[in-house]
């Protein structure tokens, strides 16, 4: 479940030809995309009552005109400061500005926002992770740096979305405080992504979360001989009325399951990793030991 995203650059740019900054739809989300429609038909109505062109408008809030076009269309999601900018010239009212609330979900990928919906829920959390740190316990520049490494590679604009959408998800941190137990593979913490400081920083975030009263983080030793982790990641989420869902990759053909039975294997494997690994204090210890070689 720690999936995790697309965007054009940071300047701006009055070209009507210009790749300009927005996000694209992502066809496959519906729902997302009726909402991006929503956005720009309401757009394009304050826009013909103001009696303005597209090109008009794009110029009084310094984007092209081509992107008007587009995030009326439907087919460009917009950033909050092309709301806000069209709000003020249009003199809607505020009303404009307001769908930045309905815009700031669309724009990160589907199984994400899910995945968020899923977090936001959840009183207790628990993930096993072998190949890389968990996205919640990522540090930014960490998460450009493991993007970056991907095959084939994205886009600026498709790293930048995917980053904002991981680092959305860490807002579970400033909620009333929940278990959130993760167990992290040795490796995983050794391998210096992104280069000798930001490989410092994330072991410091690791220090940071860990040192929270609810959180617990733990390492699993490559010198560990057995341990049912092998098969991949692993993850529960624990929900207020009784149900979880979970998934590992290497059981259930890693999709997430909520069946009782199927949850009881999970967390089996999961409890015994946790009492293979070293103990939270072990574990930050360990995390200090590795910033002091690195």
């Amino acid at each position: 479940m720690d999936v995790d995203g697309v965007d054009g650059g940071d300047g701006e740019n009055t070209d009507s030809g210009a790749d300009e900054p927005g996000w694209d739809v992502d066809p496959d989300d519906e729902s997302g995309a009726a909402v991006v429609a929503t956005v720009g038909r309401q757009l394009k109505a304050w826009r013909e009552a103001a009696g303005l062109r597209a090109c008009e408008l794009g110029a009084a809030i310094g984007y092209g005109e081509d992107l008007i076009y587009k995030v009326e269309g439907g087919r460009r999601i917009p950033r909050p400061e092309l709301l806000d900018r069209a709000d003020e010239v249009l003199r809607a009212g505020g009303k404009l500005a307001a769908m930045k609330r309905d815009v700031a979900e669309a724009r990160y990928p589907k199984k994400v926002r899910d995945l968020a919906k899923l977090e936001a829920k959840a009183v207790e959390v628990a993930a096993y992770h072998h190949h890389n740190i968990n996205g919640l316990l990522q540090t930014e520049e960490h998460m450009r740096a493991l993007f970056a490494g991907w095959l084939p590679a994205y886009t600026e604009g498709e790293m930048d979305r995917m980053v904002d959408a991981r680092m959305a998800r860490r807002s579970i941190f400033d909620r009333d405080p929940i278990p959130l137990s993760f167990v992290q593979e040795e490796v995983t913490l050794r391998r210096p992504v992104g280069g000798t400081m930001v490989w410092r920083r994330q072991l410091e975030r690791l220090l940071e979360v860990g040192k929270l009263r609810n959180v617990t983080i733990q390492v699993m030793p490559t010198s560990c001989e057995e341990h049912p982790g092998t098969g991949g990641l692993i993850e529960v989420l624990k929900f207020p009325d009784g149900t979880a869902v979970g998934r590992s990759e290497g059981a259930f053909s890693g999709r997430p399951v909520s069946d009782p039975k199927q949850l009881r294997i999970l967390e089996l494997r999961y409890g015994m990793i946790r009492a293979q690994a070293l103990t939270p204090r072990e574990s930050l210890a360990f995390i200090e030991q590795v910033l002091g070689e690195t």
